[in-house]
């Protein structure tokens, strides 16, 4: 016996309960579970489903092409939501910032890919949209040591024409339809490279500025 609490002494008085770091953790990995995460895990499940889809039956029949349409529809309305409830309800976890851009260029990328080998869209157009995204992903990691660049409106309204573009040619369209999606792939590709200019300004401001700050701090 001291005669000195527990408390000045630097202690709590109370010793670890058994078993509580493995209580945090299990509530750590629960969380992954959320319904943000599973939105995105089920946009990862619908890129093999949807590639089948449209390749079936040779790519080229309607109501094969109709049915790949319903899941790439499905993929993009996941992508939506998922990241607006993560960052409304606070769901943001490792597994969502890894998952949820891989579950997108995947979806994306295996269109363009997929319709560039069906001869539905030149070869050209999908090196341009995946070369684009490719680059600004690694960009992004060649300047995560300074900070995190956002997404844009131009961004967001990029990723809406991409997608509105490629579901058009997904469907089996004809006539006046199958001219329009023509310029909306257009737009798509404009906004593709501007955007991606747009990013790389970014990310050197950015760059620039951090390595400012890392030499007043010395």
């Amino acid at each position: 016996m001291t005669g000195v609490p527990a408390s000045a002494a630097g202690g709590t008085g109370r010793r670890p309960t058994p078993g509580a770091k493995l209580g945090t953790a299990a509530v750590n990995q629960a969380s992954l579970w959320n319904i943000a995460n599973i939105l995105t895990m089920i946009r990862l499940v619908l890129v093999p489903g949807f590639v089948l889809l449209l390749l079936a039956d040779g790519g080229y029949d309607p109501v094969w092409r109709a049915l790949a349409w319903a899941a790439f529809a499905v993929a993009m309305i996941t992508d939506i939501f998922d990241g607006h409830l993560a960052r409304t309800y606070n769901l943001v976890t490792d597994f969502g910032k890894i998952a949820d851009p891989i579950a997108d260029k995947a979806i994306m990328g295996s269109a363009l890919v997929c319709l560039s080998w069906l001869g539905d869209l030149p070869w050209w157009v999908t090196g341009v949209i995946l070369g684009r995204e490719l680059g600004i992903t690694l960009m992004r990691f060649w300047v995560i040591r300074y900070g995190v660049i956002p997404a844009s409106r131009g961004g967001k309204l990029k990723t809406l024409a991409q997608g509105t573009a490629v579901g058009m040619y997904v469907l089996a369209l004809t006539g006046p339809l199958a001219t329009m999606r023509f310029w909306v792939m257009g737009v798509a590709v404009v906004l593709t490279v501007v955007t991606g200019l747009d990013y790389v300004r970014q990310a050197v401001v950015l760059r620039r500025a951090g390595l400012a700050e890392e030499r007043a701090a010395k």
